[in-house]
């Protein structure tokens, strides 16, 4: 149960960061003319509630599990944005970014060896 809570509680950080970059797309951005406007349209605000589940979550994660153990996990959050950015925001990605990628998911199953 808690690594699947562990699960969604990166998928929900993942998620509002997608909402956040729509929000900001359908805004035109972010720019001191039309911030206040940007902070307080729905997909932002949907953006923050779905970090703080988020938290949440982390928080019930936190109190069954070592910190050094399970925080080294939440780069999968990392991989997941990239995949996401990819497929659909349609970002070009370049070779680089995706060795990065598979060297941080070496690092989580390193430190995840038992």
């Amino acid at each position: 149960m808690v690594y699947l809570a562990l699960l969604l509680n990166i998928v929900l950080l993942v998620a509002g960061q997608v909402v956040w970059k729509i929000g900001l797309s359908k805004a035109g951005g972010l720019q001191l003319e039309n911030a206040l406007h940007v902070l307080f349209s729905p997909l932002i605000i949907l953006g923050v509630f779905l970090y703080g589940v988020a938290t949440v979550i982390w928080l019930y994660v936190l109190s069954r599990l070592p910190l050094s153990f399970v925080y080294p996990l939440q780069s999968f959050a990392y991989v997941f944005a990239l995949i996401v950015a990819f497929a659909l925001f349609k970002e070009s990605i370049p070779p680089t970014r995706w060795i990065g990628t598979v060297i941080i998911l070496a690092g989580i199953a390193v430190l995840s060896w038992k």
